[in-house]
């Protein structure tokens, strides 16, 4: 094709696999120009609350220390919640560096510095309204005021990526395939946030909070709700939230805000965030397709990445590193083809096979089958074995002159009664399965 390129390479979407791949770019020495729809980077984007840094270091390089945090994250508690309190894991690691509490309007603000500082043309508040495409081939974007060409376009524009959409990149997601999250920040000060989780003055911990179980409040009314719950702690402010299966939120007919509104009255959340004010709330769709419904990920001249790629790990809350480092192999890519001057698909998908040689595509794989599964025991895993651990540590915790070797005997019996052995059966091949796909996955 015959046409004056302004550009060497474009990305729509300034979250952290647009940002990463346009730095990428951009140290190679070649004209990168960055569009995002919003007037500030990160104002329509929501995650958890925390990086995690190796993914970071490796993009920022020199430039790492200039990320700012608010708390490094060395607590993580797993907890199941019943209708009286819960039972939980907590693993502790006081020298951890791994993650860091970092508002994701701040960490994008940060970043999108870094990447201007490093020669990156960033405009801001700009909608992409559709690819330029000429036999076959992507060439450039028109927005709303202008056109930009460049033989390599990369799109990271989200979950609901409308622009992969339109050029057969992805068919539409089905509501079962995805995550309705809501989060509010609330707001209390430094001094009883360390009080009521152990913390240090200098910031230098944090917690990371994620519950499982629906059986209490009106959520117990509610069946087959496949839902969890996170918090993180921040210098001033708790990060709360709730992921709920949209699918089961559209069937039930349930509003994502009761949902949390439900949350926040549970016995082991409320003291936390009392006296708390919320400042902020967000919400956003996360794909959970996972490997199964992943999109064509590279066509002539167009590579997809981070959420519009659905490159996400829900269950363990993974996200926001697969977004960076697959726009940093994006990046890569896109350096090659330009330095080869050929941007045909076979070229580009080059990228495909960084992915697969990654932590991306064989975690993706190996947990293809899990929330599948998961959801399919729901109620197992939300409503039935969080009560009977209570009803087993009420047994072992209490001291009530009775013999515990014959309470533990009754307590078995009935419940393989109670549940019945089928059931039974069905629950531990599920989460067997679980298990067997991680242990032999890639």
């Amino acid at each position: 094709m015959d046409i004056n390129y302004n550009a060497d390479s474009i990305i729509v979407g300034a979250g952290p696999a647009g940002i990463s791949a346009a730095l990428e770019i951009a140290r190679a020495g070649k004209r990168v120009v960055l569009i995002e729809r919003s007037p500030h980077p990160g104002a329509k984007n929501m995650y958890g609350g925390s990086v995690y840094t190796h993914a970071l270091k490796e993009i920022l390089k020199e430039d790492f220390d200039l990320i700012k945090y608010e708390r490094i994250i060395t607590s993580h508690t797993w907890s199941f919640l019943n209708e009286k309190g819960s039972f939980e894991m907590t693993y502790n690691n006081n020298d951890s560096t791994a993650s860091y509490a970092v508002k994701r309007f701040n960490l994008e603000k940060q970043l999108i510095e870094i990447a201007k500082k490093r020669g990156v043309y960033y405009i801001p508040n700009t909608l992409v309204k559709e690819l330029l495409v000429q036999n076959g081939t992507v060439y450039g974007v028109k927005t709303e005021l202008e056109e930009y060409y460049a033989p390599v376009t990369i799109l990271a524009d989200g979950v609901n990526s409308l622009l992969a959409r339109k050029i057969n990149l992805r068919s539409d997601f089905k509501p079962q395939d995805m995550i309705l999250s809501v989060k509010e920040a609330i707001k209390l000060d430094k001094k009883t946030i360390e009080e009521r989780f152990n913390l240090k003055e200098d910031c230098s911990n944090g917690v990371n909070k994620q519950y499982f179980g629906t059986n209490f409040g009106y959520l117990k009314c509610i069946k087959n709700l496949f839902m969890m719950t996170f918090l993180y702690t921040f210098k001033d402010t708790l990060m709360l939230g709730v992921g709920a299966n949209l699918g089961d939120l559209t069937k039930n007919k349930i509003n994502i805000n009761f949902v949390i509104d439900e949350v926040k009255k549970h016995p082991d959340i409320a003291p936390l965030i009392k006296g708390g004010e919320t400042i902020e709330y967000s919400a956003h769709l996360i794909p959970e397709g996972g490997f199964k419904k992943m999109p064509k990920l590279v066509t002539n001249g167009a590579i997809i990445v981070g959420d519009a790629a659905g490159f996400i790990n829900s269950v363990h809350f993974e996200g926001t590193n697969f977004a960076l480092m697959s726009g940093k192999y994006a990046g890569e890519t896109a350096v090659s083809a330009l330095d080869s001057g050929t941007y045909t698909e076979q070229v580009l998908s080059a990228y495909v096979k960084k992915l697969e040689n990654s932590f991306i595509l064989k975690d993706l794989y190996s947990y293809r089958n899990i929330i599948e599964r998961l959801h399919s025991r729901s109620n197992s895993l939300s409503v039935y074995y969080p009560n009977k651990i209570a009803e087993l540590f009420e047994i072992i915790t209490d001291a009530n002159c009775i013999s515990k070797a014959s309470q533990i005997r009754k307590y078995m019996f009935d419940f393989l009664k109670e549940r019945g052995l089928r059931e039974v059966v069905k629950d531990m091949f599920a989460f067997s399965k679980c298990g067997a796909d991680v242990f032999f996955g890639k």
